[in-house]
């Protein structure tokens, strides 16, 4: 790799806290040069309009003419590794925000060709359209006023998984295989808790599009002890508890999460700032039911909440949530949806305005450099030159 010369670097980074920060972030890189190139490479991403590739970053840097391969030979193909630089981002945004919620984000990155690692074909429904992409699965600390993200999984398709032609050329460990979108969720999970130094905070995901993925992430999360609220199809199967429920055509008691609410809709509550009060005039008309859910093994021995925002002037209901936290008032858990939306607007400014979608490399380790590269850019400007946002 060319060698970013030491007496350059002043010239390159001319704010000093962008060389700290990222000799705090990767500074487990055993190379100076590592260091000094993980420092332009995030420089690059806060600071070069528009499209993110490294011939820009070089560019914007003024590092050089052999500047763009060397960015691209260190994020592509510099054997270093990530978990360090991410778990460094887990301790910076628990000592600058007030965590409210891990929350989930799914970056969907459009590709040309088959060559990168982990394309695939997916449907879109935002757009109604299939695109040819990258899936990778985020995992964010989420405050009232920042959503950082700390760790990544790429999702790989069943061909990725089978065809170890193309597990060889894009460096796929052997230990990588295909897993479901809520796998991916319940390893992140797994990976980063022994390494928060925060109690505990709920989960928050959404699998509306997913017709058991949520019920499946609930359980788990669940027999972790790990608190949850994830919105769930309105078609997820489940079953009214400590409540009589008149729903004809129900016989076994089953019933679909968005006919039960809708069942209950008239009786619905409103969440105020004070607490939840029955009745109309203002704030958020809410409905909710304790429910359990229905497996090959029968009904779940948990209990949980499912809840939902009335639709006004009519009997129906919006997204749904389950959630694990039966107890608190339904108004308590209105910021952990606002965090979801939150984490869903974090994921578009760090796509547009980051760098995520731009990488141009095509191996699994240097898509992981690259997310951790684009995510550490994010982490600075939302905890450092922004300041502590809690």
């Amino acid at each position: 790799m060319t060698e970013l010369q030491e007496h350059r670097l002043p010239e390159l980074i001319a704010d000093t806290s962008v060389s700290s920060y990222a000799e705090t972030v990767f500074g487990h890189l055993r190379r100076a040069d590592q260091r000094r190139w993980a420092a332009a490479y995030v420089l690059g991403l806060l600071t070069t309009p528009g499209r993110k590739s490294v011939r820009r970053l070089a560019a914007q840097l003024h590092a050089g003419p052999t500047a763009a391969q060397s960015l691209h030979q260190f994020a592509n193909a510099s054997p270093w590794d990530w978990d360090p630089a991410r778990r460094e981002l887990l301790r910076l945004a628990e000592s600058r925000i007030r965590v409210r919620a891990w929350t989930v984000g799914v970056a969907v990155l459009p590709k040309r060709g088959s060559h990168s690692c982990g394309v695939h074909q997916r449907f879109e429904r935002a757009t109604g359209r299939t695109v040819n992409c990258q899936m990778g699965i985020g995992l964010f600390l989420s405050s009232d006023t920042a959503h950082i993200p700390v760790d990544w999984r790429l999702r790989l398709s069943k061909e990725w998984h089978d065809d170890e032609e193309l597990r060889a050329r894009t460096r796929i460990p052997e230990t990588v295989r295909h897993r479901s979108a809520a796998e991916h969720v319940l390893d992140l999970v797994d990976s980063l808790a022994p390494f928060s130094r925060r109690e505990p905070v709920p989960v928050v995901a959404d699998t509306s599009h997913h017709p058991t993925s949520g019920a499946y992430l609930a359980a788990e999360l669940t027999a972790r002890g790990r608190d949850c609220v994830i919105a769930v199809p309105h078609g997820l199967r489940v079953v009214p508890e400590g409540q009589r429920v008149v729903a004809p055509g129900s016989p076994d008691g089953v019933l679909t999460a968005g006919r039960l609410l809708r069942l209950l809709a008239p009786k619905g509550s409103v969440a105020t700032a004070a607490g939840l009060r029955h009745g109309p005039p203002s704030g958020d008309r809410l409905v909710s039911a304790l429910v359990r859910l229905p497996g090959r093994r029968g009904v779940s021995p948990g209990v949980y909440r499912l809840f939902a925002r009335r639709r006004p002037r009519a009997q129906d209901v919006g997204r749904v949530w389950l959630t694990s936290l039966v107890r608190p008032p339904l108004h308590d858990l209105l910021p952990l949806v606002r965090a979801q939306s939150g984490t869903a607007a974090a994921l578009t400014d760090l796509t547009e305005n980051y760098g995520l979608r731009d990488f141009e490399g095509r191996s699994y380790p240097g898509w992981h450099h690259h997310m951790t590269l684009a995510s550490a850019a994010y982490a600075y400007h939302r905890l450092i030159a922004s300041g502590p946002a809690m």
